[in-house]
């Protein structure tokens, strides 16, 4: 059984499209929206594995309602529907699943079901072994662990294989135009020149890839390149997704914040001195912040002072020049009458926000600081 959302400005459209699916079996419709941005909302919180979408809505066209939904689930397989042949090609430059013309035909809608639940059931087919033992980090820097070789990491030919590696693996499996590889890897070089370093570097990759039997390929895609990870996974995609859990459940279990703790090894692509990866390195840790400081408030209305100490370093350790949760962590020291730590703090955040920002501390920093040295 798969769970489909459908997505038609037209209410009897819906109607047609929710008995025609029906009439296939094995498809349960979780929704059926005729404003788009609803739908997108839905999809936040809706357990669905696939999205059949009209093209043509007023205020919003499919097209773009279908890459906002790409947005929050990547691979989430999408059928689009419309009465006019001509927007194939635009759907399938965003590779949809399917495409199907109005008035529908129960054959096709067959033939569509049946690529979704094939999508499906590969997205949950068990992985490789060998693939499994892979592991792409992204995460305090960038390495790819080799398999059944005590996690030995790939050796890297030049630094700028390596970025290569890293660039494409950032970009997930989209293909990126070959000038916008050069603008971010090689911005200040002659074309002509960064275009034979990166064919250069392509080719390194591959054969290492080759050499050491890895499944993952670099593949040409249009104008520019690719690469195929076949099963393997980044660790800052798996991160990105418990964070996108813990955010979403209304209490997440220390289970969950234990192993988004260990994943944690540092910022994104951190040490590598690439600018390309800065905003999703804003992103990551800002989630996590904001996961960590969910999970400080529900560890101080349980009791828990010492996880609620913990996540409030973890996000100093991060973010030095915060004075929010420094101010909290400080409250935190002087509620357990620890006024050595509660100084340590503050002398701490002091000078990361003279150093950072070139300010002096809030006022009401300051006045934490009178009770440190009342309660001695």
């Amino acid at each position: 059984m798969i769970r489909v959302l459908l997505v038609d400005d037209e209410p009897d459209a819906l109607t047609l499209l929710d008995i025609l699916l029906q009439r296939t079996g094995g498809v349960q419709v979780a929704g059926k929206y005729v404003n788009p941005m609803q739908a997108i909302e839905a999809l936040r919180t809706t357990p669905v594995d696939a999205v059949f979408l009209d093209n043509e809505m007023p205020g919003m066209k499919g097209m773009e309602a279908a890459r906002r939904m790409r947005e929050i689930r990547p691979k989430l397989p999408i059928v689009f529907i419309t009465a006019h042949a001509e927007y194939a090609v635009e759907a399938f430059e965003i590779q949809s699943t399917d495409y199907l013309l109005k008035p529908l035909r129960m054959n096709r809608l067959q033939n569509a079901v049946s690529r979704i639940k094939q999508a499906v059931a590969a997205a949950q087919a068990p992985r490789d072994p060998e693939t499994a033992n892979i592991s792409i980090h992204c995460m305090g820097g960038f390495g790819v662990s080799l398999p059944q070789e005590a996690n030995r990491p790939l050796p890297w030919k030049t630094n700028k294989e390596k970025e290569i590696c890293a660039f494409l693996v950032h970009h997930g499996e989209n293909p990126v135009d070959t000038a916008v590889i050069i603008e971010s890897i090689w911005p200040e070089y002659d074309l002509k020149n960064a275009k034979t370093y990166l064919y250069t570097c392509l080719s390194y990759l591959r054969k290492s890839f080759q050499d050491h039997q890895l499944p993952m390929r670099v593949e040409k895609s249009g104008g520019g390149f690719a690469i195929r990870l076949n099963g393997a996974e980044a660790d800052a995609s798996v991160f990105e997704k418990m964070l996108d859990d813990a955010l979403s459940a209304e209490q997440p279990d220390e289970q969950l914040i234990d192993k988004l703790n260990g994943l944690y090894k540092g910022k994104y692509m951190e040490g590598c001195g690439c600018r390309w990866a800065e905003f999703k390195q804003e992103e990551i840790d800002g989630k996590y912040i904001r996961v960590l400081r969910k999970m400080h408030l529900q560890f101080r209305r349980c009791g828990n002072a010492s996880r609620a100490e913990d996540s409030l370093r973890r996000i100093l350790a991060i973010a030095p020049d915060s004075e929010a949760d420094g101010r909290d962590l400080i409250r935190l020291h002087l509620e357990a009458g620890n006024r050595s730590k509660a100084l340590h703090v503050y002398r701490q955040l002091e000078q990361a926000v003279r150093e950072q920002l070139g300010v002096e501390l809030e006022e009401e920093t300051v006045k934490l600081f009178d009770q440190i040295g009342w309660s001695g």
